[in-house]
């Protein structure tokens, strides 16, 4: 979600889906295979590596994500009052993570989730015990819909986050809702760490008095929540044992000054309070959506910057010297930072100077959008942190004029993925993301890719499908758009996705979803539409004209069905599936038919054509199985030894055999969950993965390296893009 944009496009909130996976071997009696040799020849496809880079492989799928470089909003950022370098970020979709001072990264710290738990990776809070570096506490849940299962809870470690323990609190949380980009809702009593409260969202103000092992909600609070927003932060004074504020969203700021036993609302405090902060001095500083107010001996004073009547969100108050404030402008494309130096009196607007670390960050990117927070360094004079929609940011010298910024993103991989491709030459791997369009990762699969595909091409927010043609792999097509205008088109690729041209045309007010390209010709194409009937070029998206036969597309764009693939033989022929029928072209996509109608009838689903074979047709259907055909999508079998089939994907051959090596994300008879290969189309099975790295948040696209026999990719929903390898 950000922006607009992303305010909707981490608002994947899109259906709940069932995540987990198998896949078992079921085929009709004259269908069976009994071994490789058994499968016909494949058609001959040159391996390239083309632009494939050496580097450092992970044999184990779910230790290693391709770097890309952030793109995902982080909402909060805190750091330890007591240890040098500690830190640690929550975001909106993606989940925590800790500062490694070391290597300069940052640590993920709750990949332990797994499939069934991805509403975890919201990031609703996160707070620190003042007094024991050791002890961290996290609220998870990314919605508040009765969908999102399970239900978001409170979690803590006694470990700075490498291992976690489930509280017995559990309420609906929005990390990734309206409003998450303010103030900590979870607080810890610098003064009895075993006193901890929560501001919730829906369900009011929750205290635990045993240092999380138990909780209890604390009835006596007056505060006049605003569904689905509710508190949004919690504050204690530093220095007044039992002194504790609490933001109440469009109601106002209450006190409590006996631990939270009663609370008053502090007269003519903002209703609209975004982030509050108390200074060493008891001066209590708040920004709120007019502007910026200090509250000292029991008046308020407005201390905005002199000429803006602005929302404000960001607040820092230096724990060293209490007259040095920082704020920033909220909810804003075009963030503004100030600073004071004489406790809010006066104000100077800091220019930046962004220092990128990432090299396709765009200058919107580097504007520091939608800042989310700005805290000062308690242990290192001068520097501060800041994080916003798409990263985090720290400058060695605030005082600097201007101030130099530089963003720290390896590690932090939030990129939200629609689409991967791994064509047999070019680039090991091409994505279709959402909010920065995509990438040709030129560099490999180590190192950040040095541009988008707007660089080099028209520039989209979101790459919904990349689809290339079998028998010319160079050539590609990308369709996408942008939310926010409702404008969307593709662009088409003659040198691998290095460079892009537009299409000359493209209906206007249709979202396009999934393409496929003929094996044959590179300038026939159809796509699938959001809520309408699919489209069909025949020039390369000069003229379109609307397909027969099929029905309108599901909704998009939060939707990761696979339902349309093309023949990778016969460039005449389509397939597409939908509410348990299979459809096929044999006219280049003109006219669909029902040529099968017995399958399951399943939403998450995926129909994939298998390299090098003329009519071989496989339907993923999550916990219906894996089926496959052999006759162009007439007759289907469904493999017995796979219960669960929520991802899949064929790649490169083993040497020395003709059949494609399949992958599987889902469940396996007598092997459980996981990610597993099969190198024989399903009779046998290897595990993949590790249960302490589950690929857990919510994969939505799988595929595998046509120029790197065992190469395997994940996408997912805020995680970015994981990859693995097979040895054998």
């Amino acid at each position: 979600m950000k922006k607009t944009r992303f305010c909707s496009s981490k608002t994947w909130f899109l259906i709940p889906i069932f995540f987990s996976l198998l896949l078992s071997i079921t085929f009709f009696s004259h269908r069976v295979i009994t071994s490789a040799s058994n499968i016909p020849p494949l058609v001959a496809l040159t391996a390239d590596t083309g632009d494939a880079l050496k580097y450092q492989k992970a044999t184990v799928l779910g230790e290693k994500s391709a770097p890309i470089g952030g793109g995902g909003y982080v909402t909060g950022i805190s750091l330890h009052p007591q240890q040098k370098d500690l830190a640690y970020i929550k975001t909106d979709i993606g989940g925590f993570y800790r500062w490694n001072s070391i290597d300069s990264n940052w640590s993920p710290l709750t990949d332990h989730f797994s499939l069934t738990q991805s509403n975890y990776y919201g990031g609703e809070s996160l707070a620190l015990d003042p007094n024991d570096s050791s002890i961290v506490y996290i609220a998870t849940g990314k919605f508040t819909a009765d969908w999102a299962q399970p239900i978001g809870t409170i979690f803590k470690s006694t470990d700075q986050g490498a291992t976690w323990k489930k509280l017995s609190i559990d309420l609906k949380m929005g990390g990734n809702e309206n409003l998450r980009w303010v103030g900590e809702r979870l607080v810890v009593n610098p003064h009895n760490s075993k006193d901890i409260f929560f501001g919730s969202r829906l369900d009011g103000l929750w205290k635990s008095s045993d240092a999380g092992a138990t909780w209890f909600k604390v009835t006596t609070f007056p505060g006049k929540l605003e569904a689905g927003i509710g508190i949004t932060a919690l504050v204690f004074n530093q220095q007044v044992p039992g002194l504790l504020y609490s933001v109440v969203y469009g109601d106002g700021i209450y006190q409590s000054i006996d631990t939270g036993a009663s609370w008053n609302k502090l007269i003519d405090s903002p209703a609209f309070a975004k982030r509050i902060s108390v200074a060493n001095s008891g001066d209590l500083y708040v920004t709120h959506a007019s502007g910026v107010s200090k509250y000292v001996s029991d008046r308020w004073s407005d201390i905005t910057p002199s000429g803006t009547r602005n929302s404000f969100n960001a607040l820092s108050v230096d724990p060293v010297n209490v007259n040095n404030v920082l704020i920033a402008l909220g909810e804003t494309p075009s963030t503004t930072i100030y600073q004071s130096l004489d406790g809010g009196s006066t104000w100077i607007e800091k220019i930046r100077f962004s220092n990128s670390t990432v090299p396709w960050w765009s200058e919107f990117m580097v504007s520091q959008p939608w800042i989310s927070a700005i805290e000062f360094d308690p242990k290192v004079s001068n520097r501060v942190w800041l994080t916003d929609w798409y990263g985090i940011w720290r400058t060695e010298d605030i005082k600097a004029n201007p101030v130099v910024w530089t963003n720290y993103e390896r590690g932090h991989e939030e990129i939200v993925t629609f689409t991967l491709a791994s064509p047999p030459k070019g680039a090991l791997l091409l994505s279709g993301v959402a909010d920065v369009d995509g990438f040709y990762h030129n560099n490999g699969l180590d190192t950040y890719p040095s541009q988008g595909f707007g660089r080099s091409g028209p520039s989209f927010q979101d790459t919904y499908s990349i689809a290339y043609c079998q028998t010319a792999p160079l050539n590609l097509v990308r369709v996408g758009g942008n939310r926010e205008s409702s404008v969307f088109t593709g662009a088409s690729s003659t040198d691998g996705g290095l460079h892009w041209k537009v299409f000359e045309s493209f209906p206007a007010n249709i979202m396009p979803m999934r393409v496929a390209v003929s094996a044959t010709n590179p300038n026939l194409f159809v796509t699938t539409v959001s809520e309408q009937e699919p489209l069909r070029t025949l020039d390369g998206g000069i003229s379109w004209s609307k397909v027969l036969g099929l029905p309108n597309g599901v909704k998009g764009p939060w939707n990761w069905s696979q339902p349309l693939a093309s023949d990778p033989v016969d460039g005449n022929a389509f397939y597409y599936y939908a509410d348990g029928k299979v459809y096929r072209s044999t006219d280049g996509g003109n006219l669909f038919s029902i040529v099968n109608s017995a399958l399951p009838s399943e939403g998450w689903q995926s129909l994939k054509t298998m390299p090098g074979f003329k009519g071989e047709v496989w339907i993923s259907l999550d916990s219906q199985g894996l089926h496959r055909s052999s006759d162009s999508g007439e007759t289907f079998s469904k493999l017995s030894n796979v219960e669960k089939a929520y991802l899949f994907a064929f790649g490169k051959p083993q040497a020395g055999s003709t059949a494609p090596a399949l992958y599987l994300y889902g469940r396996i008879s007598e092997m459980g969950d996981g990610i597993f290969s099969s190198l024989d189309l399903g009779k046998t099975w290897k595990r993949l993965d590790r249960s302490s790295n589950p690929v857990g948040n919510s994969p939505n696209v799988m595929e595998a390296s046509w120029q790197e026999f065992g190469l395997v990719f994940v996408g997912t929903n805020g995680r970015g893009i994981y990859y693995g390898t097979q040895k054998g």
